[in-house]
Parts: structure tokens; C-alpha cells; sequence
């Protein structure tokens, strides 16, 4: 899954890691120096955000595009040199420009936030009837909101155009990697399937997870200081009362809590996955081998197979229901958790209709964030069963141990009858 795109899996993602670390912390203990040293000049602690595209060419960011640039073509330079691979462009630099709009998209968010609170209190002063309000103001705001969200849009629609075809070319790269062990794998139960089917789907979720999970990463690093900021504002909280940094220590609190509840009731969604996709592949392949040879695809035979996958797709709604259950509780909880904190302040008067906006995009940027396990869950479960397929495939292929799930399901149920391939044919037949 891995070997065939990238260079070394194992060393690689280690060493990403690694330098990503080295990277980050350059970036906040010696890099501001380093930046003014060569000639960068930053806006002062506690300036007031530029609204528009400006916020796009601040020094800030024309320093971070340099660094990121930098470390990411010595990184890339480095694994050329160290292990070529035939995808190595596609997996290396492929994957940091992924990381970089990624990224960027988050930062359209953040500009589109600090767009907020002068709007939202432009509004909220115009409707008051107090202060001397102007429609050119009106209007200078939308344009600039007009601005960010067409920019937004241009970068949403080229990345997810490049995700496609990255994705793709990985797909394509397992599919040959599997194809090369053709001859020994082609009487393995599923190996078609595996090759066509699971590389497919493998594909098709890592589209759409793999971006999420970037995005989730990026929005924690771009909005969390945003959030601690705008805590300050928040004069108490039901119940507790007066605490330190009550917006960020409440959604800590109820992402934690959400994240080890839908992990703890989701825990045995996996296993069944895997299990339903055994139990459908032999059923179908038994199919198969009946229209060719007439010994095969009796009714007992088939009425067993059949058996299981009803047993367990059985199985598999039980324990998906009280999952749904688990899950639907708690965003509809969600839904009112941030509203439940605000009331004292909102009473209090503290803050304004822009600093209240402000407050709710990020801590709903936030809050999805540390909750990408609870939303994605689901879509998890179903990459975890395609990973412990591929796994018990390639297992195969190279004769090593195969999954414990895969072995418990041997010793349960024994070799599939599904997997020995027909018997040959007498002349009288």
C-alpha cells in the first residue's frame, strides 16, 4: 500500500515527522530573528489584523512561503539522493504542495474570521442608530469578502482537481505493484478483488479522509491561538464559573470526552468490516465457480455461505446502532455546548455582535477539528477493514504472518471452501 509510492515507508514518514518537528521548532524560537536579520520587517505585537487579500502578503507570509519552500526542497533533494523511487515526485513533492494549499485554505478561513468582528459590529452599530455609519462602508467590507471567497473557491477547486490525480497515481502505483506478484497471487482468495476493488476504494478514502485529516491538523495550528485570544473575552462559564481561558479549556474538556466516547462504543466496527468483506468475497466467488462447473454452488453449500454474511451483517447493525446512538447524542449536544458557555457573557454585555461571530467560527473551526475521529469515525472503520484486507493480501504474497483478525477467523471457521479452486474436469463431463 505504502512501499509502492513512497520511498521506504517506514524511514520516510519517520523522517517527515522528524523534520517537520526541526522545522516548527526553528520556526518559533530562532526564526523571527533570522527573518529580521534578513531584511523582513513584522507588524508589531498586538496589531489589528489586515482585512482582504493584503492579509495574504504581509512579510508573516512571504517569510513562511520561504521557509516552507526551503525545507521542503532539502527534504525532497534528500530522499532523491538517498532512495530513488519511480514516485517519488508525486509522493514527495506532491504531498507537501497538498500540505501547503491545504494549509493556505486554512489561513482563508482565519482572514475571513478577522472579516468578521468589523462587519458584524458595523452592523450592530448601524442598526443601533448609533454612530455616523456610511453604505460606502458597507460596501468596501462586502468587496472584501467578495475577494476572499473567490479566492477560497479558485483554491478549492485546483486542489481538489491535484488531490484527484494524486491520489490516482497512488492507486495506480499499488495496482502495479500487485500486478508484478500476479502469477502468485492469482489463486488467493478475493486477489482480484483486492487489486481492483480494495485498491479502488483504498483510493477513493484517502481522497477524501487524507485531505480532512491535513485539514483538521492545519485549523488547530492556525485557529488555536485565535481561540486562546478571544477567551479573554469570556467573562464566566455556567456552573464553574471564573476559570483560565474558558473558551479553550471547555472545547479541550468536550473534544476529549467525544473523542474517547465514539472510539470506546465504536471499537468493534472495524473487525466486522473485515469480516463482512471474507464472508461477501467467499459468497461471490462460490457463485462464480458454479457457473463454470455444475459440482459447485450447491444449496447446502451455498445456504452456509450465506449463513454468515447474514450473521453478520446481523451483527453489524446491532453494534452500528447504538453507535449511531452514542454519536447522534452527542453533536446534537454540540450543537448547543458554545451557546450554553456565552450566556453569562452574552448577559453581561462583554462582548459585541463581531467579537460573538468571531467566538463561534473559531471555536467551530476548532471544535471539528479535535473532532475529526467523532465525524469521520464511519469512514475510518471502513479504511481500517481495507487496510486489514490489503494487509492479509500481501501477507500472502510474501508468505508473512498474517493479521491476528485473519487468523482468529481461520481458527473459527477454517479455510474457506470458496478459496480452493475447482476441481478439473473428468473427460465424461
Amino acid at each position: 500500500m505504502f512501499e509502492s509510492f513512497f520511498p521506504k515507508p517506514k524511514p520516510f514518514f519517520l523522517s517527515a515527522l522528524l523534520w517537520t518537528a526541526c522545522v516548527v521548532a526553528f520556526w518559533y524560537t530562532i526564526g523571527d530573528s533570522v527573518a529580521q536579520a534578513i531584511g523582513f520587517q513584522f507588524s508589531p505585537p498586538g496589531s489589528a489584523p489586515i482585512i482582504g487579500l493584503g492579509y495574504f502578503v504581509t512579510p508573516e507570509f512571504m517569510w513562511f512561503y520561504l521557509v516552507f519552500a526551503v525545507a521542503t526542497a532539502m527534504f525532497a533533494g534528500f530522499w532523491a539522493w538517498y532512495a530513488p523511487h519511480p514516485w517519488q515526485t508525486w509522493s514527495v513533492l506532491g504531498s507537501a504542495l497538498i500540505i501547503f494549499t491545504t494549509y493556505f485554505s486554512v489561513q482563508i478561513s482565519v482572514a475571513l474570521n478577522n472579516w468578521r468582528r468589523p462587519f458584524f459590529d458595523l452592523f450592530q452599530t448601524a442598526l443601533s442608530g448609533e454612530g455616523d455609519v456610511q453604505e460606502v462602508d458597507f460596501y468596501i467590507l462586502i468587496l472584501q469578502f467578495a475577494q476572499i471567497a473567490f479566492l477560497s473557491m479558485a483554491i478549492f477547486v485546483a486542489v481538489r482537481f491535484f488531490v484527484s490525480h494524486y491520489i490516482f497515481r497512488w492507486r495506480q502505483a499499488m495496482n502495479d505493484f500487485y500486478m508484478s506478484f500476479w502469477t502468485r497471487v492469482r489463486h488467493i482468495e478475493g486477489a482480484s478483488q483486492r487489486v481492483q476493488e480494495d485498491t479502488m476504494r483504498f483510493a477513493a478514502i484517502m481522497e477524501g479522509l487524507g485531505v480532512a485529516l491535513i485539514d483538521a491538523i492545519m485549523t488547530l495550528f492556525a485557529f488555536l491561538p485565535v481561540l486562546w485570544v478571544l477567551s479573554d473575552y469570556i467573562t464566566e462559564v455556567p456552573l464553574l464559573g471564573q476559570i483560565p481561558k474558558p473558551l479553550f479549556t471547555a472545547l479541550l474538556f468536550w473534544s476529549i470526552f467525544g473523542t474517547v466516547l465514539l472510539a470506546a462504543v465504536g471499537i468493534k466496527l472495524p473487525g466486522l468490516e473485515f469480516k463482512n468483506q471474507r464472508v461477501e468475497a467467499a459468497y461471490r466467488k462460490e457463485l462464480v465457480y458454479g457457473e463454470d462447473h455444475a459440482e459447485r454452488a450447491q444449496p447446502p453449500t451455498v445456504r452456509e455461505l450465506f449463513s454468515n454474511v447474514r450473521r453478520n451483517y446481523f451483527r453489524l447493525y446491532f453494534h452500528y446502532m447504538y453507535f449511531n446512538i452514542a454519536r447522534g447524542f452527542y453533536i446534537q449536544a454540540d450543537a448547543i455546548y458554545l451557546n450554553i458557555i456565552l450566556v453569562p457573557t452574552v448577559v453581561a454585555g462583554a462582548i459585541t455582535l463581531g467579537i460573538w461571530q468571531q467566538i463561534l467560527t473559531a471555536f467551530g473551526q476548532v471544535s471539528s477539528s479535535f473532532q475529526f475521529l467523532i465525524n469521520s469515525w464511519t469512514t475510518i472503520v471502513e479504511l481500517l477493514s481495507i487496510h486489514k484486507r490489503l494487509a492479509a493480501f500481501e501477507a500472502a504474497i510474501f508468505g508473512g504472518k498474517l493479521p491476528s483478525i485473519d487468523e482468529k477467523y481461520l481458527a473459527e471457521h477454517g479455510p474457506n471452501p470458496a478459496a480452493e479452486p475447482p476441481a478439473p474436469l473428468t473427460p465424461s463431463a
